[in-house]
């Protein structure tokens, strides 16, 4: 259990740091395709997810989880990717529908511009996406993809 076994607690803050890597690289991709790229927040959203993915495998994998090394790397990139698509079937109808709401909101902000509220909303949509596939990820990765540690 997280809150009363140390090591557990020490996993979950290793799990934090790299998920917090993990979504400056989304909102920095996110951000490139959607600004430099003029993608769509979906796709841009998606792209930018799969970034982050392969980079929070490698340091979960050897640094999170060093003694979670009994299954192949494929296998277990496998079954982390699989916990992830089921996190981005989360995410993509946050992003769809909330973005929209978020940008009216920010533009009854009298203050911003059209391209600050759009700016805030995507960003502001982006973080609240991934806190929520953040707590999803976490336990199902370390009780299934992970689960051959101590």
């Amino acid at each position: 259990m997280i809150l009363t076994e140390n090591k557990e607690r020490i996993r979950f803050f290793k799990f934090a740091t790299v998920g917090t890597l993990g979504a400056a690289i989304d909102f920095l991709v996110m951000n490139l395709m959607t600004n430099l790229f003029i993608l769509k927040l979906v796709y841009a959203g998606t792209i930018s997810f799969i970034c982050a993915v392969i980079s929070n495998f490698t340091l979960n994998r050897y640094w999170t989880y060093p003694d979670s090394r009994s299954r192949p790397i494929l296998h277990q990139l496998g079954m982390f990717f699989l916990v992830n698509a089921a996190g981005i079937g989360i995410r993509v109808p946050i992003l769809h529908f909330v973005e929209p709401l978020m940008e009216r909101a920010f533009e009854n902000m009298a203050h911003l511009s059209h391209v600050s509220a759009q700016f805030l909303a995507k960003n502001a949509t982006l973080a609240f996406a991934i806190g929520l596939v953040m707590i999803w990820n976490f336990f199902i990765n370390r009780y299934w993809t992970y689960n051959d540690i101590d």
